[in-house]
């Protein structure tokens, strides 16, 4: 079945099918996600990143991250990439070719510049300090040739006196880590060292059998917030990642021909030995992680395969029909279906896969999907017809993401029939529409794919969403600007995941959404509380699916504006040391409604830094000095933070909001009684970060932390 797959694809590049652009699973993207490589963090992937620079559109960043949950103040023995691993970055660019085009390889190597201390960093010299040799096979892996020699890698955060002061390294961080960003021979831009971990995600709600948002009306809480990986970064010009023949220029936004496949790996070698003089790694390279997409293997996989798949290939997955089971029929779906476990996950409720849709089509687990439709004129000429596609997307009954889920991991999204948004299907969904995706590589199995046509959204632009190639798809079909034809638009967005993945893309919230079948939704099979010629196809279902969320939709630092783009590292003596959860130290109970309206609006200031008010706020932090007085609620916050205050007298107060450099941001006055008070604090005027509040009654050192999160 699949040779004949690949037969066809050979004789006729044209002739496409298949595929959904949406996604699957839910939750943190590979950090500890199969039992052998939770005991090697060392070569553990954790995300795997791929965008058009938005500072420079003829290049594409490739991001990968290894070793997760790096406490910042983990010493004495930081972390660091591990010796005797090969971190590989792979590119496939042609799916008539077995293998990968483009691989490169990085290895590491570790020196004791100051044996005679414990110190990690000491009179600028590091205990451990790492390099890296670079190098780049455009064979299949068959040759490699050496493009860095002697690349530094940043030592860790570890705090101000190692890194910034004379006894240190003698400069700020930032500067450290852009001056290791190295110049390969070969034309490449490339970093490696620590950054905050890019990913987001209310990783204990998730894991807690689904519950996020938290049903109990917790504050979500990011689960990866505080913490950082290892980063290897990568900026390549489009020109070098086209596959041969390419045109330089595209033909289109949609262009197939500048479709690249990313997955990222780690290996070891076959043996390693220990003896009295230490560990000796011998024979060949034996893969122990990959990723591609993210949450496949953590979220997909079930428990038992979890190893074999970090064993194998994308381009062995597409041989691997034993894994097929678990993409037909996800078990994530399960849990948004009321015929079966729904009720079990009620923070799921607003996801609901389509039993019903368009009146005829049942896609719950165990049902027949599209495939009633398999070998009828209705399908004849699209992506569905045998003739076309083979048996590849509707190859069984009982199999009814075969048509989306399937495919999404194993080729892409093509730009064809029924793969196209719903506007100007005229209400049949097997028609042509408007185009809004083309990624298309049929070439195995799990990777990321991205169309380099397509131009970046400006990360300025209002029109810039975490919700990716799901809110290009909104645009499409609900905006004048784009729903008004089915011709091809840039729509704002269309660079977003699934179509590679951005660093601000909430993948958890996207995954959750297809598995739902927004996706499925968007090319004309609505909701089932949608009647087929209907005249509204955004249904109070699909309405719910769109505004979910999750409670976590981004990092916990902001990005840089330029190449690396990972935020810096979180530092050792920074905020997160020693109080990696940051949530609320208390709930309002009902009885605790008798708070007050605020006087007057939230007062920004112009931010001075007071370095005495740091100090006291950094001692607090560091010696974990409890608020005795005032609670914030929700923490993280995006808008309207309500705050519970103790006052000895019924008088005016003043709140403070200070940040983590001791600066005074905003103040707010209210009126308050003896007692408790509570006041609602409007903070959407802040930016994302780490804050500090205290009323005027309080010593500064009495204060409660918060972290706005948009």
């Amino acid at each position: 079945m699949r040779k004949l797959f690949q037969t066809k694809y050979s004789l006729n590049t044209l002739v496409l099918a298949l595929m959904f652009f949406g996604y699957f699973a839910a939750t943190a993207s590979s950090h500890r996600e199969a039992p052998l490589i939770a005991n090697d963090p060392l070569a553990d992937n954790v995300d795997v990143y791929a965008f058009v620079s938005p500072d420079d559109p003829s290049m594409v960043t490739l991001i990968a991250t290894y070793v997760p949950a790096q406490l910042p103040h983990g010493g004495p023995n930081y972390y660091s990439f591990g010796e005797n691993i090969s971190y590989e970055i792979h590119i496939d660019n042609d799916a008539t070719i077995p293998g990968d085009e483009i691989i490169y390889r990085f290895v590491f190597s570790q020196e004791n510049e100051d044996p005679s201390t414990f110190f990690p960093i000491r009179l600028g010299a590091e205990n451990l300090k790492t390099t890296y040799k670079a190098f780049k096979s455009t064979n299949n892996g068959a040759f490699f040739s050496r493009i860095i020699s002697g690349g530094i890698v940043p030592p860790p955060n570890i705090g101000d006196r190692s890194i910034e002061s004379p006894i240190g390294l003698g400069m700020p961080y930032a500067t450290i880590s852009n001056n290791a960003i190295t110049n390969a021979s070969t034309g490449e831009r490339v970093f490696c060292g620590t950054s905050d971990d890019p990913f987001f995600v209310d990783l204990g709600g998730i894991f807690d059998l689904g519950d996020a948002p938290r049903a109990n009306g917790e504050a979500p809480r990011d689960g990866v917030a505080c913490y950082n990986v290892s980063t290897i970064a990568i900026q390549v010009p489009i020109t070098d990642l086209l596959k041969a023949g390419a045109p330089a220029t595209p033909t289109s936004i949609l262009d197939s021909d500048y479709v690249i496949g990313v997955w990222a790996s780690a290996s070891r070698r076959k043996f390693r030995t220990l003896t009295p003089q230490g560990e000796r790694h011998t024979g060949q390279w034996v893969q122990v992680s990959r990723l591609g997409m993210p949450l496949t293997n953590e979220a997909v996989i079930p428990i038992g395969r979890k190893d074999f798949w970090n064993a194998i290939s994308p381009h062995d997955e597409f041989a691997e029909t034993t894994l097929d089971q678990y993409f037909y029929n996800p078990e994530l779906a399960l849990y948004m279906d009321d015929a079966l476990f729904g009720g079990a996950v009620p923070s799921f409720t607003p996801l609901r896969v389509q039993r019903n849709s368009l009146q005829a089509f049942d896609f719950g687990n165990g049902n027949d999907g599209l495939f009633p439709l398999k070998g009828s004129a209705a399908v004849a000429g699209t992506a569905l017809d045998d003739a076309i596609f083979g048996t590849l997307l509707l190859p069984a009954a009982g199999q009814p993401r075969s048509v989306d889920i399937w495919p999404a991991f194993h080729t892409g999204v093509p730009n064809f029939p029924p793969y196209q948004l719903a506007t100007g299907k005229g209400g049949n969904p097997l028609a042509a529409g408007k185009p809004f995706v083309n990624n298309f590589l049929p070439n195995g199995g799990d990777m990321l794919r991205l169309n380099m046509a397509v131009p970046p959204t400006d990360r300025n632009d209002p029109a810039f969403s975490q919700l990716g190639l799901i809110q290009a798809a909104v645009l499409g079909l609900t905006d004048p600007t784009y729903n008004g034809s089915a011709a091809l638009q840039l729509i704002p967005n269309m660079d977003g995941f699934p179509n590679g993945r951005r660093l601000e893309d909430d993948v958890t919230l996207i995954e959750l959404q297809a598995v739902s079948g927004i996706v499925l939704a968007a090319i004309g099979l609505f909701y089932d509380d949608y009647t087929a010629g209907g005249p509204n196809p955004v249904t109070q279902d699909l309405v719910d699916v769109l505004t979910y969320t999750t409670g976590v939709e981004s990092n916990d630092l902001n990005f840089r504006t330029a190449f690396p783009y990972v935020a810096l590292p979180h530092s050792g003596d920074g905020p997160c040391s020693g109080d990696l959860y940051v949530g609320t130290l208390g709930l309002v109970s009902e009885d605790d409604d008798e708070g007050i309206p605020p006087v007057e609006g939230l007062q920004m200031s112009a931010p001075v830094v007071n370095q005495g008010v740091y100090d006291e706020i950094k001692d607090a932090v560091l010696n974990r000095k409890p608020s005795t007085g005032t609670i914030v609620y929700p923490n993280p916050v995006k808008d309207l933070l309500q705050v519970t205050f103790e006052s000895a007298e019924g008088a005016p107060t003043q709140l403070y909001i200070y940040n983590t450099l001791g600066a005074l941001v905003a103040t707010q006055a209210v009126t308050s009684s003896v007692g408790k008070n509570q006041a609602d604090i409007d903070v959407s005027e802040l930016s994302n970060g780490v804050y500090f509040i205290k009323n005027g009654n309080e010593p500064i050192t009495i204060q409660q932390k918060f972290i706005v999160q948009k």
